[in-house]
């Protein structure tokens, strides 16, 4: 996610009205009894512990958040392994870059001892699989495999009904030093639970939405404006501004002699003129003009001015505080 990680967290970056991390806490308000949660924060170094947790204060005042610093990156049970002395009996995880569309109530009722999201894929070998008996049991679980036949992959949620379980767990996959490339998986911890007699179960659902790299972005962006984010549902037509569904405008932005859509998400307090934009996210306090875009994600307090022929759109992928000038 260069550029735009060079000045923010990667789950602080804008797709679809919201930032990614405001996308992944809408999830939990369907979690049984979603009033009195408690949240646990790992962040990275830096970038991560300067931003997160005032974000959190700002958006979510009334949370209970804690907040964990990783400052060697030693992979997934590393960072809960950190996080230890929160972790007592049920417990949702989620990794920050996850976007799934699920109904957490279902846990107040839930049997098994830990519960594992999964979705199918034509490619599994870049992500942790499940292999499951034919009673819907996890016999146990690889991370990267290199062969395609098991295509039940992870999608970085669990539930744990004890988190003593999961704790105990990965302080002996540290003992076992079971790492895969200098990291700890949580895929190699929970397979080290099954062995201890814990019973998994999988749950699998059918959209799984990505914000790892510039093109899934922009691709969340889409899903995301098509089911529900978007507050342009409707074609419409506002003076020199035409509008096309699904996008997503911030009531703050100034827009004039521009065409937005579809699938454009523009930010709080954007200035637009003399534009053409579709397919892409601008984030807050940027100005853009003359110019056409598609397929770009354009940084906070940006400035973008040049190519306004919309045959000929330009596709940009700037960070914040940039300017762009085509003369």
């Amino acid at each position: 996610m260069r550029p735009h990680t060079y000045s923010k967290p990667k789950p602080l970056v804008s797709v679809a009205g919201k930032t990614t991390l405001e996308h992944l806490l809408d999830m939990f308000k369907t979690m049984p009894d979603p009033d009195n949660l408690e949240y646990i924060f790992i962040v990275g170094p830096y970038l991560g512990e300067q931003q997160i947790p005032p974000f959190i204060k700002e958006k979510y005042p009334n949370m209970n958040a804690h907040y964990i610093v990783q400052h060697e990156m030693k992979g997934q049970s590393h960072a809960l392994l950190l996080a230890r002395e929160y972790l007592h009996g049920p417990m949702q995880m989620v990794f920050s870059d996850t976007i799934i569309e699920t109904d957490f109530s279902f846990l107040a009722h839930e049997q098994a001892d830990s519960v594992a999201w999964v979705m199918p894929v034509p490619d599994p070998r870049r992500f942790g699989v499940a292999d499951v008996d034919k009673d819907g049991w996890v016999k146990h679980f690889i991370e990267k495999p290199q062969t395609m036949e098991n295509n039940l992959a992870i999608a970085g949620c669990y539930y744990f009904k004890e988190s003593e379980r999961l704790v105990a767990a990965i302080e002996e996959q540290i003992q076992r030093d079971v790492m895969l490339k200098n990291e700890y998986f949580l895929a190699d911890a929970m397979t080290i639970m099954i062995e201890q007699g814990t019973k998994i179960r999988v749950h699998e659902i059918d959209t799984w939405l990505d914000t790892g790299t510039i093109e899934a972005t922009l691709e969340t962006n889409k899903v995301l404006l098509e089911h529900g984010a978007a507050n342009i549902k409707n074609d419409e037509t506002r003076g020199s501004v035409r509008i096309i569904a699904p996008s997503f405008v911030h009531p703050s932005a100034e827009i004039s002699d521009a065409v937005i859509g579809p699938y454009a998400s523009i930010g709080a307090n954007c200035q637009i003129s003399q534009a053409v934009i579709q397919d892409s996210i601008i984030d807050e306090d940027t100005e853009i003009k003359r110019t056409a875009l598609t397929q770009s994600i354009i940084g906070s307090d940006c400035y973008v001015e040049g190519q306004p022929h919309k045959d000929e759109p330009l596709s940009l992928n700037i960070g914040d505080s940039s300017s762009v000038i085509l003369k």
